[in-house]
């Protein structure tokens, strides 16, 4: 059996609408007809600023007295690829009052409905999805671990893609890794003209920050041994 036909599990959309949340460095707030760039969430992410809470009971009053706002967030890979944008998130409710950036303390947001876009479509998130989700342990560290595979460790990419299955033509130009959750890596094929992402799941969901390395550790060490075997690309 090719390795890892069987196993391509995926985060759902909760799970990666609370990731962007978490990991965010920054995020448009719209209300009250003004757009305002919120930047360094670092640390804090989108819910650092704003407490998400369900609607009132009195929901005709509230929508009468209360401000519409929309947040707009967009999850863009580190690595250096032709189209870096990997989904982009949504989320409307309500504001009792006129969000202000010199607010030391988070802004209560009625919430409505989160969406989450990608290459995929579009998927709508409740809050109690976003609640009973628990956050990806490896949301807030995923872009400095990208990095350092690739800036630190860059020999070792090509390695990858002999975990692909069936193996990709001649056509590829490189393969790099765009992204990294609980259940695995992406790896991009680009081609002259277009791209595919590839799922490399790792052997058991990661549960702990700590487990991620020794996951990555054992996809690099299954490929080593496939190139070793003679399982070479065509």
């Amino acid at each position: 059996m090719p390795p890892f036909q069987n196993r391509a599990a995926t985060p759902s959309a909760a799970e990666r609408v609370r990731s962007i949340l978490a990991a965010a460095h920054s995020m448009t707030v719209v209300s009250d007809g003004h757009h305002t760039e919120v930047r360094r969430l670092e640390g804090t992410g989108a819910m650092g600023h704003f407490h998400l809470h369900a609607p009132s009971e009195d929901g005709d009053a509230q929508t009468a007295t209360h401000l519409p706002v929309r947040l707009e967030l967009t999850d863009i890979t580190p690595a250096p690829v032709r189209d870096r944008v990997r989904a982009r998130v949504t989320l409307t409710g309500l504001l009792a009052a006129p969000y202000s950036t010199e607010s030391t303390q988070s802004t209560c947001m009625e919430f409505g409905q989160a969406v989450l876009e990608d290459a995929h479509g579009s998927a709508y998130v409740t809050l109690h999805d976003l609640e009973a989700t628990e956050l990806d342990p490896i949301a807030t560290s995923e872009a400095a671990m990208l990095t350092h595979l690739l800036d630190d460790h860059s020999e070792l990419v090509p390695l990858l893609l002999r975990l692909v299955h069936p193996h990709p033509d001649s056509g590829v130009l490189r393969a790099l890794p765009v992204a990294i959750d609980r259940y695995g890596m992406t790896l991009r094929l680009e081609y002259p003209h277009t791209h595919q992402d590839i799922r490399l799941p790792f052997q058991t969901p990661v549960t702990d920050i700590d487990q991620a390395g020794p996951q990555i550790h054992a996809l690099l060490t299954t490929a080593h041994n496939l190139a070793h075997a003679g399982h070479m690309l065509p």
